[in-house]
């Protein structure tokens, strides 16, 4: 992994950008690419690329970027990830007569876009950001990988592209000032992050998972959905269904397969081992295919030990013989990483995941290790999370016969829910839900929902409201949930749930805390469950092998009884949490209400700090359960103090 930066002026009739502003933006991310820097002005001082390197593969000065490819095609390359198959494509493009420099897998994504064209991208398989510059077309082509493992941000407008790995390096052009987007503001509230393909951020976009942006020299840009996470066809008539031994089997070879794929490294690479059955699955598919010991790393509370797994994942280094490791941590340190995690979030991630998920990195970086594998995507894939059992169970017992109730039977119930949202009589949760009925929306809108519409409207001030007009933040999700509509008709309720997931929850918010706080420690993470063909695989797995009665996962659990113990695959979830309702209730509370409610983001007279103070209230008091709620609050009034009102861009 590394970090890559840009400048077209692509309106202007001579060159402008100097390799010291490019500079300068690549420099502003060091922990992204420690190992080696580079710079090229090209198109006639029009255009610079930068590029800082964390080197994984061929480890030679031949890795060096920008890269340019070889042939007569002149192309120039900055890229950020892995291509887990450029072996295999390599020999095939050599094969047609590519001339090759080097054993990076940069290249051969020169050598396939000279090959293919634009198509290039669908032979690519892994987690990737990258732009590729092609003189003779004029083009500058911006791509981020299918499941959005790697953030790829961008500035266009008045004649400029600007783009980068990180959004502080599009800042760190003097012509660029940070500004809060109004509208985004108001959907990270109730997603703990900013849908792309928006940011935190005015006039700074994002990349969407599975997308290119094809950049001309006239300023037109075409935007390209090259995958999309859609469950597959309903298979044709006669076509015999697949038992569920042979979907065991296959998810066991898919899996084990892109273990071994992401084992692929020219430096030492380990797991981030939470001791429930993801990250063991990691650990076990991994022990078996090598002759030394798997390297683990785990995080614990030394202050809340009721949410550590300590001895699982202890009982996982003992059963595969691991080389393991622990790091212990508790509020100080909570509070101690406030400000860095401010800056290496760049717009808030308001999962307070991000605290144990930077100590652990930081641990491997420090025990040597520079590649590890994570478990993210398992409970979304395979429907592991209460919350999906929850509206699951919902939507099939109630809400598909009460849709069709008379609209006015459904605004009434919505009217009544309304009013009881923040009050200690009624559950937010079930009183929003009752606003989605009122008003003809899907219930399920991602399992990370914070601040509903009902409790917006009591948070958000007059002002912004008036500003904001009739804006929800179902807008977000409809579009997605159309799109599975039309195009899967047939389709059942948990495979739209993971469609969604796929869109929003997973690429935007638990890929980007684990992108950046694993290159905060100059670590690469990797995500074997969110292999392409694993994903497509089991998007097409029936909701009857997910979900059984009030649990979920069960596929998974049995297809994996093959490598791990069946105490550990059917124990109750824990989950890997963070101690968020106790941080605002113990020694640092009252310093992080004050962050809070005397924050600089105060004056813009965005909220009802009235409203606020009552969350802090009942909160402390242990009248309710605001954590996550305070906690989003708190990552944007840090994050507003230090790059808008601070200056930081």
């Amino acid at each position: 992994m590394c970090g890559i930066c840009g400048v077209w002026e692509y309106g202007a009739a001579e060159g402008r950008v100097s390799a010291g502003l490019v500079a300068s933006m690549r420099d502003r991310m060091p922990h992204r690419g420690p190992d080696d820097v580079g710079t090229e002005v090209l198109d006639g001082g029009r255009l610079g690329l930068g590029f800082r390197r964390l080197s994984i593969i061929d480890l030679s000065p031949a890795g060096h970027q920008p890269m340019r490819g070889c042939e007569g095609e002149r192309v120039w390359l900055v890229f950020n990830g892995e291509i887990y198959n450029h072996a295999e494509l390599r020999a095939e493009l050599e094969r047609g007569g590519h001339l090759y420099r080097s054993r990076t897998d940069s290249e051969t994504i020169i050598h396939l876009y000279e090959e293919r064209g634009l198509d290039f991208v669908k032979g690519l398989e892994g987690d990737f950001a990258f732009a590729l510059w092609d003189e003779r077309r004029e083009r500058l082509l911006l791509v981020r990988d299918r499941v959005g493992v790697k953030p790829l941000y961008y500035r266009h407008e008045g004649g400029r592209l600007m783009f980068a790995s990180e959004i502080k390096a599009i800042l760190a052009h003097p012509d660029v000032v940070a500004e809060l987007d109004e509208e985004s503001l108001y959907h990270y509230l109730s997603f703990l992050t900013t849908p792309a393909p928006r940011t935190l951020f005015r006039g700074i976009g994002k990349v969407p998972a599975g997308h290119m942006l094809v950049f001309g020299r006239g300023g037109d840009v075409e935007t390209v959905r090259y995958w999309d996470a859609l469950p597959p066809e309903a298979p044709a008539g006669g076509a015999r269904p697949v038992d569920e031994e042979e979907h065991r089997a296959e998810i066991l070879r898919l899996l084990r397969e892109s273990i071994k794929k992401r084992m692929m490294a020219d430096v030492p690479f380990g797991v981030f081992l939470s001791g429930g059955v993801d990250s063991s699955a990691n650990v076990a598919l991994m022990a078996e295919q090598m002759s030394r010991p798997v390297e683990t790393y785990t995080v614990a509370y030394r202050d809340h030990e009721e949410l550590n797994e300590l001895e699982s994942a202890r009982a996982i280094a003992r059963r595969f013989g691991t080389n393991h490791r622990e790091v212990l941590i508790a509020e100080p340190e909570m509070r101690d990483f406030l400000p860095e995690l401010v800056f290496h979030q760049d717009e808030p991630l308001a999962d307070p995941v991000c605290v144990p998920l930077y100590y652990v990195s930081k641990l491997a970086r420090e025990s040597g290790t520079v590649v590890v594998q994570v478990g993210e995507g398992a409970d979304e894939l395979f429907s592991g999370y209460d919350k999906y059992v929850k509206y699951l169970r919902l939507y099939e017992r109630f809400w598909r016969r009460a849709e069709a109730a008379p609209r006015f039977a459904r605004r009434a119930a919505g009217a009544v829910a309304g009013p009881l949202v923040g009050t200690a009589t009624g559950s937010a949760e079930a009183a929003e839900l009752a606003v989605r009925f009122g008003a003809g929306q899907a219930p399920f809108w991602g399992a990370a929902v914070v601040f509903g519409e009902a409790l917006k409207g009591r948070l958000v001030s007059e002002g912004l409201r008036a500003r904001l007009g009739a804006l929800s933040s179902y807008e977000v999700v409809r579009e997605d949930l159309e799109r599975v509509a039309r195009e899967r008709p047939d389709s059942d309720f948990l495979a739209r749930m993971t469609y969604l997931e796929l869109k929003l929850r997973l690429p935007e918010l638990l890929l980007m805390r684990v992108d950046k706080m694993t290159m905060a420690t100059s670590v690469e993470a990797r995500v074997p469950f969110l292999d392409h063909h694993l994903v497509e695989y089991a998007s097409g797995v029936p909701r009857a092998l997910k979900v059984e009665g009030r649990s979920g996962k069960h596929v998974l659990k049995r297809a994996l009884e093959e490598v791990l113990p069946r105490d550990l695959l059917y124990r109750p979830k824990r989950g890997f949490g963070a101690p968020v309702e106790g941080w605002f209730r113990g020694a640092s509370a009252a310093w992080l209400e004050g962050r809070v409610m005397n924050s600089p983001l105060r004056r813009r007279g965005l909220f009802d700090y009235s409203f606020v103070a009552r969350l802090f209230d009942e909160h402390r008091r242990g009248a309710r359960d605001w954590g996550f709620h305070l906690w989003t609050l708190l990552n944007l009034s840090l994050w507003y103090e230090r790059w808008v009102d601070g200056g930081e861009g």
